[in-house]
């Protein structure tokens, strides 16, 4: 039977942060901002939906441009400053070449995560990909990973495992979803919630950990249809 490894995208396999950092960078500029605007836009940007944040930030700086036209600037911008984690294709050809199917689960707009997907070269390096605005779904709830799943050709089992860096979204979905979970910490302290069954520093150190993993058992999860409603939301 075949095993799976659904990875998380932003902050697992691509550094995130660092484009962001790079964008606030660039924005300050652009806009002719204040010196420590760059700095309140890293701080500010926390969590929580991204209309949101750009409306924020249009008021703050009293910019003429309206909100929604920010952050579609923002999300066409984003996928040309983000790149992978070191080794990051390696990693994944070698869990490939092992014998797992991988699938990338994320939330986020579809053009955004797409334009990472492609520029990055992780769309031709996966079996599959499952995008939330794509499904109407959004981790943790347990169904968008039963659906990035059958997007690898493939059915979740217990043996099957969720990859990622947040503990809200990806490790505490995972459980809801029956999956094993494997945090990528990026060197940080696990402080909340049912802890995962693995941690790792980054992606490279998950490989390890997965290529030490026993055969699985024949067990498919039984999931909520996807007409039932969801569990949550981020």
């Amino acid at each position: 039977m075949t095993r799976l490894a659904l990875v998380d995208l932003d902050d697992t396999l691509t550094d995130l942060s660092g484009a962001f950092s790079r964008w606030a960078a660039e924005f300050t500029s652009q806009h002719r901002l204040p010196g420590d605007a760059a700095a309140w836009l890293i701080s500010a940007r926390r969590g929580g939906p991204m209309d949101r944040f750009f409306a924020e930030v249009q008021q703050r700086f009293d910019l003429a441009e309206p909100a929604d036209q920010l952050w579609a600037s923002y999300r066409a911008r984003i996928p040309q400053l983000v790149q992978l984690y070191p080794g990051v294709l390696d990693d994944l050809g070698t869990l490939r070449a092992a014998g797992w199917r991988i699938g990338i689960v994320t939330n986020g707009m579809q053009d955004n995560q797409l334009a990472k997907l492609h520029r990055t070269g992780l769309a031709n390096a996966v079996d599959g990909y499952c995008i939330s605005a794509a499904v109407g779904l959004r981790k943790p709830d347990p169904r968008i990973f039963q659906l990035a799943a059958r997007n690898c050709g493939t059915t979740l089992t217990p043996d099957d495992w969720i990859i990622g860096d947040s503990p809200d979204l990806d490790i505490a979905g995972g459980h809801n979803a029956g999956l094993r979970t494997l945090w990528i910490s990026h060197h940080r302290t696990w402080q909340q919630g049912q802890p995962p069954h693995r941690s790792a520093a980054d992606l490279r150190e998950a490989v390890q950990i997965l290529s030490e993993e026993p055969a699985p058992r024949a067990t498919a999860i039984r999931l909520p249809r996807p007409g039932a409603a969801p569990s949550g939301t981020d």
